[in-house]
């Protein structure tokens, strides 16, 4: 009957929660100022758990509790995490039978748990936290599921009792693979439902608690982006899962794990004449300097030739094991159409093929992020699919970072360049721990205060690697709210770019002053935002 929901009316991430009858359509005045609008609902229908973060740093450190018609100010704190390497948040299980408290550092993990009709009771420690160990926990009968980095560096499947969790109870499920990554579970009362990763493809494959042969679900798209959905039921043979690729829209199908049959039940509207039969997506590998082959998706228009002469936008992110899947863009449709192909290099530092990419990819390998991207741009002209003199590049926050590295180590590759709140002063940045997130980003890049990070995270710091060359047409995007890369990072790399290049292509500056690090908030003002980066693009090739 009641609908909390949590609001941040700035892009600074900090939000209000509010409460509504959803029978009587009334909006109670009641509210819950600063939170991170991380919420969970107990069983009880009136105790309402949520996190709040530090006022200074931002990190997510406090988890109180509210019971429905009383006043805030008078909520309890239930669990406060004082390790400034570590946030924590609330959630819940899929049998809603239990809360969990998640306390989380970049390499380690902490999970308390109650029992969700038992609002008043005392969080209990699962498994302690220890350093490099990761795991997370779901619940079904009277056990908890680990999915655990434990002696398994892309990650098994365990299961022990809820009432002694010990590794000394736990049952192996689904053993660790040196080829595929373990991303994550769904339970359901006859299934056990696993998204994967292998070759640096998501897949999804289903399992019968009952014995059984076990399968993946089929992919068309040679490059794609798939995983689990939503699934609140618990006992439902109906599994539902997204799907998309560079040609096919973002697509909600509901599958039937008994008879293997789907159902498309949502797909994103492109609006005007949109036919996927004109676009034309790959896979391909670029090989880095040190031999490896590094995967490139890419897409474009039937009509567009290949001959070298198209423009091309790479585009890349590499940090924190987020895996850079290809996805569909309908704004993107306006470039391809112009005779734009678009390119994904899927860089170490992702997870893209397993927890060995990422590690491979951060702290004193960081620079292989980097090497990569340039050797797919390299690999991009070599194959004809571009030249130089239109070969663009794309990436925002440690996206950010990437850009401004690689223009800063070969300028000479990329024509032109946007940048999207950047991550460019990285040794004041990481130097200054009352910035929000720093604390949490030693396990990342290092921590500057000692000798060996400092001097590595110098070498590569864009702010700190600009010199006197001519660097590529530049669009530099930042928000003024912005909470996890402050705004004047970027306006002091632009001074010093502006101060350094030795020619005298555009260098622009956008700070959009209502907007925090994921952009401008609302359909149309999104939109306008990615027209400014393509005005740039298509500006530099007309």
């Amino acid at each position: 009957r009641f609908l909390a929901y949590s609001v941040d009316f700035q892009g600074r991430r900090i939000y209000s929660v509010y409460f509504k009858d959803l029978k009587t359509g009334e909006v109670f005045p009641e509210f819950i100022p600063e939170t991170t609008g991380n919420i969970v609902w107990a069983q009880d229908r009136k105790t309402l758990f949520y996190s709040k973060q530090d006022e200074v740093t931002l990190r997510a450190d406090k988890i109180f509790k509210h019971t429905l018609g009383t006043d805030p100010g008078t909520d309890s704190l239930v669990f406060e995490e004082k390790n400034e390497a570590y946030a924590a948040h609330v959630g819940k299980s899929k049998s809603r039978a239990v809360i969990f408290i998640h306390s989380s550092s970049t390499l380690s993990d902490e999970v308390r748990f109650i029992p969700a009709d038992q609002p008043d009771s005392e969080f209990s420690v699962i498994l302690p936290r220890e350093k490099e160990h990761e795991y997370s926990v779901d619940h079904y009968g009277d056990d908890f599921y680990l999915l655990t980095n434990d002696q398994a560096k892309n990650f098994r499947l365990v299961k022990a009792p809820v009432i002694d969790s010990g590794r000394h109870n736990w049952v192996e499920v689904i053993p660790h693979r040196e080829d595929v990554l373990l991303e994550g579970i769904e339970i359901f009362s006859d299934y056990l439902v696993l998204d994967e990763r292998k070759g640096g493809l998501n897949q999804i494959r289903v399992i019968p608690w009952k014995g059984g042969e076990s399968y993946y679900i089929d992919f068309p798209d040679p490059t794609y982006s798939a995983g689990v959905d939503v699934n609140p039921d618990f006992n439902t043979h109906i599994l539902r899962f997204s799907y998309q690729s560079l040609t096919t829209p973002a697509s909600v199908y509901d599958f039937d794990m008994v008879d293997r049959s789907r159902v498309l039940k949502k797909q994103q509207e492109i609006q005007g004449d949109f036919d996927p039969d004109n676009y034309v997506s790959a896979r391909i590998h670029a090989r880095a300097e040190d031999g490896t082959d590094i995967p490139v998706s890419l897409v474009w228009h039937k009509s567009t030739a290949r001959d070298g002469n198209a423009p091309l936008l790479l585009y890349g992110y590499g940090a924190y094991g987020y895996s850079m899947d290809a996805y569909f863009s309908p704004a993107r449709l306006s470039l391809l159409d112009r005779g734009f192909i678009f390119a994904i290099a899927h860089i170490r530092g992702g997870s893209d093929l397993g927890r060995h990419w990422y590690e491979a990819g951060k702290m004193l390998h960081k620079k292989n992020t980097f090497t990569d991207f340039i050797a797919c741009g390299e690999h991009l002209v070599r194959e004809g699919y571009t030249r130089k003199e239109r070969l663009f590049c794309m990436g925002g926050s440690a996206g950010g970072l990437l850009i401004g590295a690689v223009i800063n180590l070969r300028p000479d590759l990329f024509y032109g360049a946007v940048a999207s709140v950047p991550f460019v002063d990285v040794i004041t940045t990481m130097l200054d721990d009352e910035i929000p997130l720093t604390t949490g980003e030693y396990d990342e890049w290092g921590n500057p205060s000692e000798k060996l990070y400092y001097d590595y995270m110098l070498s590569y710091s864009p702010y700190d690697n600009v010199e006197r060359k001519a660097y590529p047409h530049l669009l530099v995007i930042t928000g003024f709210h912005d909470s996890q890369v402050q705004y004047w990072e970027p306006a002091k790399w632009v001074a010093k770019l502006r101060e350094f290049r030795t020619n005298d292509h555009l260098l622009l500056l956008h700070t959009n002053m209502d907007a925090g690090h994921g952009g401008a908030s609302g359909r149309f003002e999104a939109y306008r935002e990615v027209a400014l980066e393509y005005a740039f693009l298509l500006n530099l090739v007309s």
